[in-house]
């Protein structure tokens, strides 16, 4: 199998801006873009509670490692008393790529549990044909022993506002359903553990900027089998939905509110537990 990476193992340390100006500029020039939505959906969706012990996935792309820098800042200013527990999977990173996502961590000063998984080769040799759902899948899983291996009841993971539109658009066209990406959900499989998404309102280009400004080279997929294999649908969503704000600048707005103004009485059925109901059911009522 060869797992090379699909990003150029740079080290930009020649481009970084100093930590403290890093974490200030969180609550400064990136105030309104970044915190601000991220303490707005976690009193939303009350994501967070006292007592709390979450563990922060950090892949080493550019949402985790913002995400991990934000719940620095959030346990810095927040009256919210919870631990967090940053946890960093390897799932068969070629030596350099792992090595940059080393460095990246140590630069920003997030203090991460690295551990292994070799998900990547079994991945390859179990699922050729559907590498990215079930890399997805595995991930999901070892991120979760982690978290309760460390006594953490929630996992908290870097899904942004453009994850969450495409995410619905994706299950509308090539699924057939109607589904979004929710902010926060209990494990089926992993009893008292509880997924969160605290970066749901943020904006994947206000992502991009914070980066940018931050002088850091995050990692990408890493993962060569999906660039050879899989003409990502995920980018294709990207395109329609910019092609799309040509003639309608709110299109993604309309989208991410779709999923809270759906009107029971104008679906023909839906899905509840489970189990599958027809608007034929309640017709006469």
């Amino acid at each position: 199998m060869s797992i090379q990476g699909n990003c150029p193992v740079i080290t930009p340390e020649g481009n970084r801006k100093p930590l403290v100006e890093i974490e200030r500029s969180i609550i400064t020039k990136f105030r309104h873009k970044v915190y601000s939505p991220f303490v707005r959906a976690i009193r939303d969706f009350k994501l967070i509670k006292d007592g709390d012990k979450i563990a922060v996935a950090i892949s080493g792309g550019k949402d985790s490692l913002l995400m991990a820098k934000l719940f620095q800042e959030l346990k810095r200013h927040s009256n919210i008393k919870f631990e967090v527990e940053f946890i960093s999977m390897d799932p068969g990173y070629h030596s350099d790529i792992k090595k940059l996502h080393i460095e990246n961590l140590n630069y920003l000063n997030i203090p991460a549990h690295i551990f292994e998984s070799k998900i990547f080769e079994v991945v390859d040799r179990i699922a050729k044909d559907y590498p990215c759902y079930m890399c997805a899948r595995m991930r999901r899983g070892a991120l979760y022993n982690k978290a309760k291996e460390l006594g953490c009841n929630k996992l908290a993971l870097g899904h942004h506002y453009d994850d969450v539109i495409e995410t619905i658009l994706l299950n509308v066209l090539y699924s057939g359903n109607f589904k979004t990406m929710m902010p926060k959900l209990k494990a089926k499989n992993f009893e008292g553990m509880e997924l969160i998404r605290p970066m749901y309102y943020i904006r994947e280009r206000h992502i991009e900027q914070f980066i940018q400004y931050a002088g850091i080279w995050p990692l990408n997929c890493a993962c060569m089998v999906a660039a050879e294999k899989i003409g990502n649908k995920r980018y294709e969503i990207k395109e329609l939905i910019k092609n799309l704000k040509k003639n309608f600048e709110d299109v993604e707005k309309s989208i991410f509110k779709s999923a809270q103004n759906v009107n029971l009485d104008s679906i023909i059925g839906w899905q509840k537990d489970g189990k599958k109901y027809s608007f034929l059911e309640f017709y006469e009522e």
